[in-house]
């Protein structure tokens, strides 16, 4: 038994193991993803994720504020809710959370020791080829804490793809896929189909799959999938509000943006949405969570299996009330989040991403000035994203309104990081003007100094940098 380790000791141990998308150290070839690998180490640990229920939610954009609306309702409905998430914005215990409180240190530490100290044991006798990943590591540290604080149900979002991702030994009561668009091509594959059907990798046989309608490949791929598999598919559509259900909020200095604010029908019954997370594409997500929570709640009583350790059986928890309670309640930092008096973040950090928040930007007022800090991964879309934004940021484009505006670009502490000269060269072949700065703590300084009174900073292009500027802004 390895000596307990303490929370900091823990953590420099999980990024010593290497992270799935890490780039190959001098040369070494890209380690292959086997769920099977997965499935030998919670066996060992005794299938903490089988005693309780689990609902898995895979997709590009969207996952994290679908699973955090979907963990709000349920905890607001008196389930002992469960939310894994990824990556984490700053502290790795936000990834772990019960009722919306992350994992203690002390917890994180002696559940790490314990994930760490099997591993070792099943290398040593060759049930291992290797140590588990930063990602196996801590799903399975999840999985090992949820069953012991004996969650209802566990909310869990897909790290990577879905067929072969750690999460994926589960077995689902409900499945959800959200919006797929183009990412980790070198993964998935070349084309929205080709990411599809890897993301259609968490449905079951006789399963239910709650979605939305979006692009044609996708919805092809996942039509195919759903056939297959005789699956129960769930079209979340009807929980879209209509344009004239929609309460148009005005802008303000403290939510530029403003909130997600209509009435849908849940149950037969008018339920009031007002969600913290702002801009429409969080219409899309709010409305899958929905149709979750109605699933959960049409099967509550037989949805929770009266086993030994297996959740418990409960009926009738779902409520109006509590649904609404929820939806206002929920947490989910990052997305077009507003910390006055000026900075706006979104972790936006791919194509669709982009589009997302250019959609968001168009809203505000056109004469405000703006400044964007950027920065991306490596492996990321850069000329497309830059194409994307950086023209929102002219200040060279001959519009007055944007005369006074500025791109200002940082390298992320991430060995995935873009380097300052490529976002440099990305900016050149557009022909717009930007600024490099040594760190993001220099560009969130320089911003503040040129962006004048009035005008938004916005930080965009990776959950990293949005993190570390998140943390850099809320300490000072």
């Amino acid at each position: 038994m390895t000596a307990m380790l303490t929370y900091a000791e823990a953590v420099d141990h999980l990024y010593a193991l290497g992270q799935e998308l890490a780039p190959p150290v001098d040369g070494a070839p890209r380690r292959k993803f086997d769920l099977e690998h997965m499935r030998v180490l919670a066996r060992a640990l005794g299938d903490p994720q089988l005693r309780f229920p689990s609902v898995l939610i895979g997709g590009t954009n969207g996952k994290g504020s679908t699973a955090a609306t979907l963990s709000s309702i349920l905890s607001a409905s008196g389930y002992r809710t469960a939310l894994y998430t990824s990556p984490h914005l700053y502290h790795v215990n936000e990834r772990i959370q019960v009722d919306s409180a992350a994992i203690s240190d002390e917890d994180f530490a002696r559940h790490y020791a314990h994930v760490g100290d099997v591993a070792r044991n099943l290398v040593a006798t060759g049930k291992l080829p290797h140590m588990p990943s930063f990602f196996e590591v801590l799903t399975a540290l999840a999985f090992l804490s949820f069953a012991e604080q004996r969650v209802d149900i566990a909310v869990l979002e897909v790290g990577l793809g879905g067929r072969l991702d750690a999460t994926n030994i589960v077995e689902p009561v409900l499945s959800i896929l959200t919006d797929i668009a183009l990412d980790h091509q070198d993964y998935l594959g070349p084309t929205i189909a080709d990411i599809t059907r890897e993301k259609a990798g968490i449905l079951r046989p006789s399963g239910t799959l709650i979605t939305l309608p979006q692009h044609p490949e996708a919805n092809q791929a996942i039509g195919e999938a759903a056939a297959g598999l005789r699956l129960n598919a769930i079209s979340a559509a009807n929980y879209i509000p209509t344009p004239e259900a929609i309460v148009r909020e005005p802008s303000t200095s403290m939510q530029p943006i403003p909130r997600n604010h209509y009435v849908v029908s849940f149950a037969g019954q008018a339920l009031e949405v007002n969600s913290p997370l702002p801009g429409q594409h969080q219409q899309r997500n709010i409305a899958l969570a929905l149709a979750a929570a109605a699933e959960i709640s049409n099967r509550e009583g037989s949805l929770f299996l009266q086993r030994e350790g297996i959740g418990n059986k409960i009926s009738n928890k779902t409520t109006i009330a509590s649904v609404e309670a929820g939806i206002r309640g929920t947490q989910w930092p990052g997305r077009l989040e507003f910390l006055p008096p000026n900075l706006l973040l979104d972790v936006a950090h791919n194509p669709a991403g982009a589009w997302t928040l250019r959609a968001a930007i168009t809203q505000l007022p056109d004469s405000q000035p703006r400044t964007l800090i950027f920065s991306c991964l490596r492996d990321k879309d850069l000329d497309e994203m830059t194409k994307i934004l950086f023209p929102l940021f002219d200040s060279t484009s001959g519009d007055l309104a944007r005369a006074h505006d500025h791109i200002i670009l940082a390298p992320i502490p991430n060995p995935r990081a873009a380097e300052v000269e490529d976002l440099l060269a990305a900016a050149q072949r557009l022909d717009i003007p930007a600024h490099a700065s040594p760190h993001l703590e220099a560009a969130l300084t320089q911003a503040r100094a040129i962006t004048p009174t009035g005008g938004l900073i916005v930080a965009t292009g990776s959950v990293y940098l949005v993190g570390e500027l998140r943390h850099l802004a809320t300490q000072a």
